[in-house]
């Protein structure tokens, strides 16, 4: 079976999520489901058909998550210590060459990348241009829209 990385705290969000939805979601549509049903013909009940729906993609992420978090290789990023080279679960400063825009970005497993909170997936055009760089060095990054050059400014791991 093939690992995933993920990183401890992205493991921790999941672990969060999958909690919300057994301990508080879960009775939620169940409870849903017991008023619809009480409502009487279920042909035609709206109410009971939405919650059993809403049951089935819930169940589905439940599921989903389960799989992810069973089949990760959990990496804890603050036990990480590389020095200024860039390796997975690390936090790195860039500056657009062109714009001299900084941006910061932590590199993170493909399931926990989220792009609004600068997590980005180690599969990205970015993260393969950044791995195993050090501080000081300008990587090319080749993306769809055309190719970026940015300088690593700096490199963390919290």
């Amino acid at each position: 079976m093939n690992r995933h990385p993920l990183t401890k705290a992205g493991a921790d969000r999941l672990r969060e999520e999958l909690s919300q939805l057994k301990k508080v979601d879960r009775p939620r549509i169940i409870a849903a489901i017991a008023e619809a049903r009480a409502h009487g013909d279920l042909k035609e009940n709206a109410e009971y058909h939405a919650a059993r729906e809403q049951q089935g993609f819930m169940e589905g992420r439940v599921q989903h998550l389960e799989s992810t978090i069973s089949h990760a290789q959990i990496i804890d990023v603050e036990k990480l210590n590389p020095g200024d080279k860039v390796v997975f679960g690390a936090t790195v400063t860039l500056s657009d060459e062109e714009t001299a825009e900084e941006t910061v970005y932590q590199i993170v497993g493909d399931v926990e990348a989220d792009i609004k909170h600068n997590r980005i997936a180690i599969s990205s055009p970015i993260s393969r241009a950044l791995i195993g760089q050090q501080v000081g060095e300008v990587v090319v990054v080749r993306a769809p829209a055309g190719d970026r050059e940015y300088e690593i400014i700096d490199v963390e791991y919290r």
